[in-house]
């Protein structure tokens, strides 16, 4: 993860103090609830602002107050969703509205119990459950503030682009586990639904996931960041978006003895198209596809070649009442490790062809997830889910310690005891198997504090 000091960064800090401010408070949600009324994206934001807003030259003239257009232009450009932030509650605004900015903390702190079996990672990782277990992989405690977030949004109001999006949030995991060093998380421009930079994939469906103490989620969603440029487009009343990226690849195979490791060449291409309904559009399905040209080396042969990887993903979420909301996403490929939680790294991009180790071959995998969520009170919610992953056989497997399958199931109860503060408790369970059919368990107990300002 990059280290989080940009030049981005400090060009709105010196923005800050260069403009003269008026502040404002605007209410934040509550951090991991569903927000009804929170838009999904940037295309959502940029369909918006295709309607005519006056913005004053003048504070206190026309139809809107710089007050009332700079909360209107961070509500509207605020997302929701899986490891999203709240709305800011401290906006910047110069007298006009040209110019504003807001940032935004919430420090979190997560106690974890494991027992009956570990996971060897502060997230509840099922590919990491061991699988021969021993006196050491049987309980453990563990206490995490990494996730702990710093963000700050800046908008300007221009002649040709628009309205202008500057974005920029980090974390505590740029390191090793427990160094507790910085990491960028997102840094991106986004105007006319174009969105320059760093981001979670497009390929992630953010309002599939549900909310989870967990920080890694469902093992068969697909939150990863990736840098990239993409096109975002809404129409018919925001009935319908669909967008478009080209962004980083990361390639993470097994290349065996017959082949080695290159800089690559193409960018992955992932697409979606999504339909929305309800009076706020807080319900959709969306169906996703990613293309992937993957490069190595053929040692034997002196000369480079290249793997297709392709992947189709259909996902969702609906809100089947006031109190119940379902979530769910299912995705199917071959070689789009990245785009599966539990595989991201695995090296299963690719592995040697069983047959023929002077071959390579992509390899089939899958995985679904399902949740609901029961909004109990407006303060109090329960979920829970279930989700799982597959790495199928393709003519045999490489090697009997392969991962074969991991399955995820949990149940959690969120409360938020101020405004700005919230507790949870969670129980997770987990489950590896390997191409042997040797397998491995695990139980964990998560507790939440945050507070958000």
């Amino acid at each position: 993860m990059a280290t989080f000091g940009s030049r981005a960064a400090a060009w709105l800090l010196a923005a800050a103090v260069a403009v003269p401010w008026t502040a404002y408070s605007s209410g934040g949600t509550s951090a991991g609830s569903t927000t009804e009324t929170c838009l999904s994206s940037e295309a959502a934001s940029s369909h918006k602002h295709k309607h005519k807003h006056k913005h004053p030259s003048k504070h206190g003239h026309g139809s809107e107050s710089a007050e009332e257009a700079a909360r209107r232009d961070h509500l509207e450009t605020h997302r929701c969703g899986f490891q999203q932030t709240d709305a800011p509650q401290l906006v910047w605004a110069s007298k006009e509205n040209r110019f504003s900015l807001s940032f935004g903390v919430f420090v979190a702190l997560r106690a974890a119990y494991d027992l009956g079996g570990i996971v060897e990672n502060a997230d509840f990782v099922t590919y990491d459950i061991p699988v021969s277990g021993n006196y050491a992989t049987r309980q453990q405690f563990m206490l995490d503030a990494s996730t702990s977030r710093l963000y700050v949004k800046a908008i300007a109001h221009t002649e040709h682009l628009g309205r202008v999006v500057i974005y920029v949030d980090g974390d505590f995991r740029g390191g090793a586990a427990a160094d507790y060093m910085p990491g960028l998380r997102s840094a991106y421009i986004s105007f006319l639904g174009l969105t320059f930079g760093r981001d979670v994939t497009t390929f992630c469906d953010l309002g599939a996931s549900p909310t989870t103490i967990d920080f890694q989620g469902p093992n068969a969603y697909n939150f990863n960041f990736a840098t990239l440029i993409r096109y975002e487009r809404c129409f018919a009343d925001r009935h319908f978006a669909f967008g478009v990226a080209a962004e980083m690849p990361v390639v993470n195979g097994t290349y065996g003895e017959q082949y080695a490791a290159i800089p690559q060449r193409v960018p992955d291409i992932p697409l979606y198209f999504q339909y929305a309904w309800g009076a706020d559009r807080s319900s959709h399905i969306r169906a996703s596809a990613v293309l992937r040209d993957m490069y190595l080396h053929d040692l034997t042969r002196d000369s480079n070649t290249s793997l297709l990887g392709w992947g189709v993903q259909f996902s969702g979420t609906i809100r089947c009442c006031s109190v119940l909301r379902l979530f769910m996403n299912g995705v199917y490929g071959k070689g789009i490790t990245p785009y599966i939680q539990d595989l991201t790294g695995s090296g299963l991009d690719f592995t040697p062809d069983p047959r023929d180790a002077a071959h390579i071959q992509t390899m089939p995998m899958w995985g679904w997830q399902a949740a609901a969520q029961f909004n109990l009170t407006p303060r109090l919610f329960l979920s829970g889910g279930y989700s799982t992953v597959r790495v199928q056989r393709s003519h045999g497997f490489y090697a009997e310690d392969q991962y074969k399958r991991g399955n995820y199931a949990f149940g959690n109860i969120f409360y938020t005891l101020a405004p700005h503060c919230k507790i949870a408790g969670e129980y997770l369970y987990g489950s590896r198997r390997d191409m042997s059919d040797a397998s491995g368990h695990a139980h964990r107990i998560n507790l939440m504090i945050q507070y958000s300002f």
